[in-house]
């Protein structure tokens, strides 16, 4: 059985998750209306893994027998500036997003929770692949500057990236 402060606070996190969805996909439709689709793309692609974090936040308080508790979910802004204010977005949301994540493990640690321990290390590695993926493109961007055809470029590269389901037992 999970505790009502950790089940509060996983709550709380699905709502930050969803949020998190919502401001990709936000950021998605942004830079299709400036006609970057390769920067669309890698956004949609974060919004579907978003969307799959709060999942599993979902899926683990009820296996653990908790309520859940969805919660209104802020509505995110509708323009981002340019491609590296909206990398420099994402990476500041991403190291939020893990500095919530931390704060949930703390919880899990406070209430002696080891199986909320354990499933948590998956969101903090995680945490640590998404800080290093946005942070790969912002560097990218500003390697770029102004070259039109670097940016080209680069839009192109996003536009590869497909959505990686985790495996089931992760």
């Amino acid at each position: 059985m999970i505790s009502g402060k950790l089940q509060k606070a996983i709550n709380s996190q699905i709502q930050a998750e969803m949020y998190s969805a919502n401001l990709y996909l936000a950021m998605s439709g942004y830079c299709m209306s400036k006609g970057l689709k390769g920067f669309a793309n890698w956004l949609r692609v974060q919004y579907q893994e978003e969307t799959m974090h709060a999942l599993k936040f979902v899926d683990y308080i009820l296996a653990r027998g908790g309520e859940l508790a969805l919660k209104a979910i802020e509505e995110p802004p509708t323009s981002f500036g340019s491609p590296v204010e909206v990398f420099e977005k994402i990476l500041a949301h991403e190291e939020h997003v893990t500095r919530l994540i931390n704060q949930l493990h703390e919880v899990a640690v406070g209430e002696k929770d080891v199986a909320a321990q354990i499933f948590l290390q998956w969101f903090v590695t995680e945490q640590v692949e998404e800080e290093a993926s946005a942070s790969e493109v912002l560097e990218q961007l500003k390697l770029v500057g102004e070259k039109e055809a670097g940016l080209f470029y680069l839009d192109k590269e996003l536009a590869s990236r497909v959505y990686q389901p985790p495996a089931a037992n992760a």
